[in-house]
């Protein structure tokens, strides 16, 4: 049995767990908050783009299946760059993961209280969901709480998401069952399936919240060296978590859009998310269905800290991988040898969750930044996996994907995709810090040609997303129109993925 490396980890995480894991990571706020919001921008295709990111997200897991049985590793996602192109791949992953994962934190967090303020007054500042100084205060002691639970070790933290998770559940499907018992067919052919086309499905996949919702294959591989069996239990909840995560969403979209009042619609499907600031909560009221809302509230306060709970579990693992690969501050490679916990990065995990509640106050103004940081994290993932194919053909494989040939550049050229579909008003900034970060870093590598040269395929390829961001449609110039920007992507994908494949230390 392949054995990890990483020093004060306990296996205690069985399938049960795991899969829980994945599931409570993925299934958050999205679920909350983003089915009028998709509405909005691609109407009842809202439901091909729900189908569409989970395709996605699922294609891009069975490359992670393969990579997480062969290196079950502490923050596993920085560990597979630095294994496959060196330190300057394993920085750059870090510094995004990092970011992506504590803001993800805060997010959760952050939707909980907009939640609550249904019940509790004067947490929200206005109708937008800005937190009031009360409001503020609580999400402090709620990621206060997080960390407690966290720091007692990993065994109190899964049986606490056990728990929430199978609420979490239960509470959406309660939801469906009701909400079609009004389900109105002509809802989806009033004012036509795609009322903005496939531009409308596409940029409500990158930027409506749904490639947010999805995210959540990561903390699966960022707990793996705590993980009993992983080789075999670590695939099976990965494409367990994704494939019932889409069920459900899925689903949900479908009730949501056949349950709407038709004098919701008046006014098109652009302006739905503006009747229904907490939609779930705000349909059941709106349909007589009075304790549905109740349960909806409750669910909604408890499902995103369970998430932010999660991410507050993997988030530490990341950077102390980050640190293990001596990219980063080497205190925060310490493990407690008591509890099995990274208490120094566990701490910095808390500072900046804290930090990322002040200048971001809405649900909504943080999500197209997340999903993109995550969504460029989730690319890497086919290049090191193809990578490794090439430079360590003997590495043990307990789950080999067939096919590789085809799913690694497709799945690699999907995230492409998905990237310049979140819009050039945020990869204006982010891809030019992401380029910056990275290019510095490899000159401060500079002593090291091997480790360089393995990693140019990386500004190359963030420059040219950028570049096809900005001539593009979805917020940029325009220049190219939507075939021709996801064809030029596409081709830059292909380009990318055989660069990356063939210059692996």
């Amino acid at each position: 049995m392949l054995q990890d490396d990483s020093e004060g980890f306990r296996k205690s995480l069985g399938l049960l767990d795991l899969t829980m894991i994945g599931f409570g990571s993925i299934f958050g706020s999205g679920w909350l908050f983003a089915a009028p919001h998709v509405a909005d921008i691609a109407g009842p295709a809202s439901i091909v783009s729900w189908f569409t990111g989970g395709v996605a997200v699922l294609l891009i897991g069975l490359v992670y299946c393969e990579l997480g049985a062969s290196l079950p590793k502490a923050g596993g996602v920085v560990h597979y760059p630095e294994r496959s192109h060196g330190p300057a791949a394993a920085f750059v992953m870090g510094l995004i993961t990092t970011i992506a994962f504590t803001s993800l934190i805060a997010i959760e967090i952050v939707a909980a209280r907009q939640y609550a303020g249904a019940w509790i007054t004067g947490l929200n500042r206005n109708a937008a969901g800005d937190p009031t100084w009360l409001g503020w205060g609580m999400q402090a002691v709620v990621l206060l709480g997080l960390f407690a639970l966290n720091r007692s070790g990993m065994s109190r933290f899964a049986l606490a998401n056990n728990v929430i998770t199978l609420f979490k559940f239960l509470v959406p499907l309660a939801v469906i069952i009701l909400l079609f018992m009004h389900f109105d067919a002509d809802n989806f052919t009033a004012q036509g399936f795609t009322p903005f086309g496939a531009q409308g499905i596409e940029t409500a996949v990158s930027t409506g919240g749904i490639i947010f919702a999805y995210l959540g294959l990561t903390p699966i591989l960022s707990v793996a060296s705590e993980v009993k069996n992983p080789q075999r239990t670590i695939p099976i909840a990965l494409i367990a978590s994704v494939v019932l995560s889409t069920l459900v969403y899925v689903l949900l979209q479908t009730a949501f859009i056949g349950s709407l009042p038709a004098a919701l619609m008046h006014d098109g499907w652009g302006a739905i998310g503006n009747h229904l600031p907490l939609p779930f909560h705000d349909i059941a009221l709106l349909l007589g269905l009075g304790g549905l809302a109740i349960v909806v509230v409750l669910d909604a306060i408890l499902s995103p800290t369970g998430t932010g709970n999660v991410y507050m579990s993997a988030a530490p693992r990341v950077i102390y991988a980050w640190s293990r690969a001596g990219v980063f501050f080497p205190v925060f490679k310490r493990v407690n040898a008591k509890t099995g916990v990274p208490d120094p990065a566990l701490a910095l995990t808390f500072g900046l969750a804290l930090f990322w509640t002040l200048p971001f106050p809405s649900w909504q103004a943080l999500i197209s930044v997340v999903s993109s940081a995550l969504m460029l994290s989730y690319a890497f993932a086919p290049l090191c996996a193809a990578a490794l194919r090439r430079s360590q053909p003997a590495l043990p494989r307990p789950f080999r994907l067939r096919g590789f040939g085809f799913f690694s550049p497709v799945s690699f050229m999907i995230a492409s995709l998905i990237v310049v579909w979140t819009g050039w008003a945020t990869l204006s900034w982010l891809l030019p810090f992401v380029i910056v970060i990275a290019s510095a870093f490899m000159l401060f590598c500079k002593r090291n040609d091997n480790a360089v040269q393995s990693v140019l395929w990386m500004p190359s390829y963030l420059i040219g997303l950028l570049v096809f961001s900005w001539l593009g449609p979805f917020g940029g110039r325009a220049v190219l129109d939507t075939l021709t920007t996801d064809l030029g992507v596409g081709v830059l994908s292909l380009v990318i993925h055989e660069w990356a494949a063939r210059t692996a230390l």
